[in-house]
C-alpha cells in the first residue's frame, strides 16, 4: 500500500536540500496517490533564514508549487503550509494564512518562550529544566495551539522527545488531555517518520500516545518532514504498521481545507 506524503519542504525554508520539483519527482517514483508541500511559514517574533522562509519568499512559495500543480495534471500536488504557534503573533498568523489558498496548514510547537526545543544549539538547556514540566508546558502549547482554529493538523506531535529527553512521571493524564482537546477541536495530528532519523529514533508521536489519540478518534495523517528529495515517502512502511498498531483502520488527506477520508 502506497500512503502520500503531505509533509515535504523545500529550499524556500533555508535548510532543504534539492530542487523542488525533485520531491515531486521522488512521490511520483514511489507510485504515491498525491503528495503535499508543508513548508515552513516565516517566523514573526525573529528572523532566521537557516530556520524559515523570508516574508518575501511566502508568495514565491506558493507561485512555485502552483507551477507544480500546472506541471502535473492528474497528479494532485498539494499546497500546505507549517505554520509556528507563536502566541504573541496568533493575528499575524492568521492574516498570512487567509493570503493564500493552502489545501491544508500544519500546526507546529518548536518555541516553549525564546527557546527553541527542537534546535540543536539550545538542547543544554533541557539540562537545566525540569523535564516533567517541559513536557507539561510543551503540551499545553500543543492543545492551545489546537484550540486557536488555526491549524488542521498538529504536525510531530511529541518533538519534545527529539533529542532523548523522558519524562520521570506518568504523563497519561497529560497526553489524554491533549486527545480531547484535538478531538473538540477537530484537529488531526500526523504520523511522521523524521523522528526516526533524529537523535530519539523513534516516530512522532510514540505509540502510547498514539493510542490515546485513536481512543479519542483523532484523525491521521503521514509525513516525512523530507528536507532532501530521498526522503520523500522514508520509512512509511514503518509509519502504516506504527498506525495499525495503535487501531486506526484509516487516515485523512486534505483539499481546500476539508478532510478526505482514506482507509488503511
Amino acid at each position: 500500500m502506497v500512503i502520500p506524503d503531505f509533509h515535504i519542504h523545500t529550499p524556500f525554508c533555508g535548510h532543504a536540500g534539492g530542487e523542488i520539483q525533485q520531491y515531486v519527482a521522488a512521490a511520483r517514483g514511489l507510485g504515491m496517490p498525491e503528495m503535499g508541500f508543508a513548508d515552513h511559514l516565516p517566523l514573526f517574533h525573529l528572523t532566521d533564514p537557516s530556520l524559515t522562509m523570508g516574508r518575501e519568499d511566502l508568495p514565491l512559495y506558493v507561485e512555485r508549487v502552483r507551477q507544480l500543480q500546472a506541471a502535473n495534471p492528474g497528479f494532485p500536488v498539494r499546497l500546505g503550509i507549517e505554520a509556528d504557534y507563536i502566541v504573541q503573533h496568533l493575528d499575524d498568523v492568521a492574516k498570512a494564512l487567509a493570503s493564500y489558498p493552502f489545501d491544508y496548514v500544519y500546526g507546529s510547537v518548536h518555541f516553549i518562550g525564546d527557546w527553541g526545543i527542537d534546535q540543536s544549539r539550545f538542547k543544554y538547556e533541557f539540562e537545566r529544566r525540569d523535564i516533567n514540566e517541559v513536557y507539561e508546558v510543551y503540551f499545553e502549547h500543543v492543545a492551545a495551539a489546537a484550540r486557536t482554529g488555526l491549524f488542521d493538523i498538529m504536525t510531530h506531535l511529541d518533538v519534545v522527545k527529539k533529542y532523548g529527553h523522558r519524562p520521570t512521571k506518568d504523563m497519561t493524564a497529560v497526553y489524554d488531555g491533549v486527545g480531547g482537546v484535538l478531538a473538540k477541536s477537530n484537529v488531526a495530528i500526523e504520523l511522521n517518520s523524521s523522528g526516526l532519523r533524529r537523535p530519539v529514533r523513534e516516530i512522532y508521536p510514540g505509540l502510547e500516545l498514539l493510542k490515546i489519540m485513536r481512543a479519542h478518534a483523532v484523525p491521521i495523517t503521514f509525513g516525512s518532514d523530507a528536507h532532501n528529495p530521498d526522503q520523500v515517502g522514508r520509512d512509511f512502511s514503518l509509519l502504516l504498521r506504527h498506525a495499525r498498531a495503535a487501531g486506526y483502520t484509516d487516515y485523512v488527506t486534505f483539499a481546500g481545507r476539508e478532510r478526505v477520508p482514506r482507509p488503511l
